[in-house]
């Protein structure tokens, strides 16, 4: 039999204080070499991951480049993640006249 959780309490890494998971995040940059760090130092080096991730998946289940509205949407929707949705009209965009 399973058990469920219920009550919404946070758990597990949310569970703890803030400065114990940075401290715990920190230890997973602290691992990779400096100069693999940050694709922003190495734009080769970000431009070869994102080939092999390509690569990684058959092209027939490549949606994002068979279907540009789905991509589009999904940039949408992850730019609104990152930088909030302050000040943002989420309907399609229209023409200043």
């Amino acid at each position: 039999m399973s058990q469920s959780r219920s009550g919404g309490g946070k758990q597990g890494f949310a569970s703890m204080d803030q400065e114990k998971q940075r401290s715990i995040a920190s230890k997973g940059g602290q691992s990779v070499p400096a100069e693999k760090r940050s694709f922003a130092q190495d734009p080769s080096l970000a431009a070869e991951a994102g080939r092999k991730g390509g690569q990684a998946v058959k092209a027939a289940d490549r949606s994002f480049s068979r279907d540009r509205g789905l991509a589009a949407k999904a940039g949408r929707k992850g730019g609104q993640a990152t930088h909030g949705k302050a000040g943002r009209d989420t309907a399609e965009p229209t023409q200043d006249a």
